[in-house]
C-alpha cells in the first residue's frame, strides 16, 4: 500500500493548475488504486500541504495563493452542498442543523 509521501513525491512534479495530474494517472504511476490516492491526498491536506484539485485540472500543488483560494472555495461549496442535502433529508433548516443561534425577529 502506498503512503502519503509517495503521492507527495508525484505531486511535487505538478506545480500549478496547468500541470495537474488525474488520480488515475497517479494511481497508475504508483501501482495502486484511485481510492488510495484520494486517501493520501486527504492526509496531505490534513498535514497542511497545499494539494489542490479540480475536476478539469486534476491534482496539483498550489503555485499561487489564487490557486489555493480557488480550491478552498471549491471544497467549501461541496461541503455546503452536502450539509444542505442533509438538512433537507432531516427536514431541518440548515442553521438548526449547524446549531447556529438566531435572533428573534
Amino acid at each position: 500500500m502506498i503512503v502519503k509521501n509517495d503521492v507527495l513525491l508525484v505531486l511535487q512534479r505538478h506545480l500549478g493548475a496547468a500541470s495537474g495530474i488525474t488520480a488515475a494517472a497517479i494511481a497508475a504511476e504508483l501501482f495502486t488504486s484511485e481510492r488510495d490516492v484520494r486517501h493520501c491526498v486527504t492526509e496531505l491536506r490534513e498535514d497542511g500541504i497545499a494539494v489542490c484539485a479540480h475536476p478539469r485540472s486534476g491534482y496539483f500543488i498550489a503555485a499561487t495563493a489564487e490557486e489555493l483560494e480557488d480550491t478552498c472555495q471549491f471544497l467549501r461549496s461541496r461541503a455546503l452542498h452536502s450539509l444542505t442535502l442533509e438538512s433537507k433529508l432531516r427536514h431541518v433548516p440548515l442553521p438548526d442543523l449547524l446549531g447556529q443561534m438566531r435572533l428573534k425577529t
